[in-house]
């Protein structure tokens, strides 16, 4: 373990160079064009590669009642085609030249991405800033990209138990807010979107001023800025999209769902609770304590639920903090054959209550924050995780706050797990999922 230790560190360092770990900062160069269309360039010449993302301000927590979906919908007709770019001619440009590209939504943004050869940039300025005014919604293709999302949400979350189980445990967390919908739409919403719903929703969203250019690899700035102000100066500002005024009331007690499903193998329990994004200090605290839980097979609930006590088959922990709105810090296990939800649950609290009425030791902090640090720094290899970092940090709190990461993380003490876990990690907070395999009761 010591010996691993020493290499990751070496690593580390090699990896920064002559700015050392300690002073690692990254530097973009932004400007904000005319029409609102902020620019985010990162010069990174390790290899002939750029990767150019643009992101859209928008994702599911943008969307109404009824019309859930939408945002992801969209996404999927962004490849339809404009009147000069046949459908599926997009992705097909960018494979001839040698490139990947795909799209993203979540509940903050939805993104779109090129990585190809640096000599080949042309390609994304001409094809996005085209599909970001000149998108072609056609009634047919709507309806028959409709259909595809709905069998994508069958697929995915209606035939998957533990999918399934984790929208139920959303909508029960939220109230009031809207990440309590699940990003691909509830069924019967996405049934009734309609080609008006979506040139609607275009119109509202998809414009420069509410949209972030990154770009990171081999480039020169001073030439490709200009370029970049060709390709999408000239696209008139949108009017600003409707804010997102919803807050989460809080939480006074605990919520719990079953779910009874004939296709699940063994039971599994989610525990989700309300925490705080990466605008609150305690944000670092909570990216630690995920760590300390469920940072590998040595983590605490994989060691002491998985291999000390056999109750479970895996164990974990998640969260995300780099979220616009408040968001969950869950987490979950899968019972072991024979053990049964209750003592599984039982065992799965204690492991809480540990945390709030003892301190962890300094090595596993240590452990986790090492572990944290090098994932962290390993990433600043990739220009394309470099550009979502960027994009994420921009959207949520401005691109410069990704650099208050490491610090804060090292900052994070004994006494911070323990304090956070008395303020968040309480029953009252909690939403409660179980999954139980059998037949449904309300079946005859």
């Amino acid at each position: 373990m010591r010996r691993t230790s020493w290499v990751i560190l070496g690593f580390l360092i090699l990896g920064l160079g002559a700015r050392g770990v300690e002073a690692w900062e990254l530097e973009a160069f932004e400007t904000t064009l005319d029409n609102g269309l902020k620019v985010l360039l990162l010069e990174e010449h390790k290899a002939p590669v750029v990767t150019f993302h643009i992101w859209y301000r928008v994702g599911s927590r943008n969307e109404q009642v009824g019309h859930t979906g939408l945002a992801h919908l969209m996404e999927h007709m962004m490849f339809k085609g404009t009147p000069t770019i046949g459908g599926q001619e997009f992705s097909r440009i960018i494979k001839r030249n040698g490139g990947r590209d795909n799209a993203f939504t979540s509940q903050d943004y939805t993104g779109y991405f090129v990585t190809l050869a640096a000599d080949r940039i042309h390609l994304p300025l001409q094809l996005e800033s085209d599909r970001m005014v000149n998108l072609r919604l056609d009634t047919d293709e709507v309806k028959r990209e409709r259909s595809v999302v709905m069998e994508e949400r069958r697929l995915r979350t209606e035939d998957d138990p533990s999918s399934a189980l984790w929208e139920e445990i959303q909508a029960a967390a939220f109230k009031a807010h809207p990440y309590g919908n699940p990003i691909i739409g509830w069924m019967e919403d996405l049934r009734q979107l309609h080609q008006a719903d979506l040139a609607a929703f275009y119109k509202s969203y998809y414009s420069p001023n509410n949209a972030v250019v990154v770009v990171v690899g081999d480039f020169d700035r001073a030439k490709l800025l200009p370029k970049i102000k060709k390709a999408f100066g000239s696209i008139p500002r949108g009017l600003n999209p409707p804010s997102v005024r919803s807050v989460e009331p809080p939480q006074n007690g605990q919520r719990r769902v079953v779910l009874t499903r004939p296709d699940a193998q063994l039971p599994s329990i989610v525990a989700a609770y309300h925490v705080p994004t990466l605008t609150d200090s305690d944000s670092y605290a909570l990216e630690v304590l995920e760590v300390v839980l469920a940072g590998g097979k040595s983590a605490q609930l994989h060691r002491h639920l998985v291999y000390e006590m056999q109750l479970a088959l895996n164990a974990g922990a998640y969260y995300s903090r780099v979220s616009a709105d408040p968001d969950l810090f869950s987490l979950y296990c899968t019972v072991a054959p024979g053990k049964s939800v209750g003592e599984m649950e039982e065992a799965l609290f204690a492991e809480i209550e540990q945390l709030k009425s003892k301190l962890i030791s300094s090595r596993e902090l240590q452990k986790a924050k090492n572990q944290i640090e090098a994932s962290f720094i390993f990433s600043q290899d990739s220009i394309f995780s470099l550009a979502r970092q960027l994009a994420s940090y921009e959207i949520v709190a401005g691109w410069r706050s990704v650099n208050a990461y490491l610090p804060g993380i090292r900052a994070v003490t004994r006494e911070d797990l323990r304090r956070v876990a008395r303020k968040y990690l309480v029953a009252e907070n909690r939403t409660v999922g179980i999954l139980v395999p059998g037949r449904d009761p309300s079946e005859k």
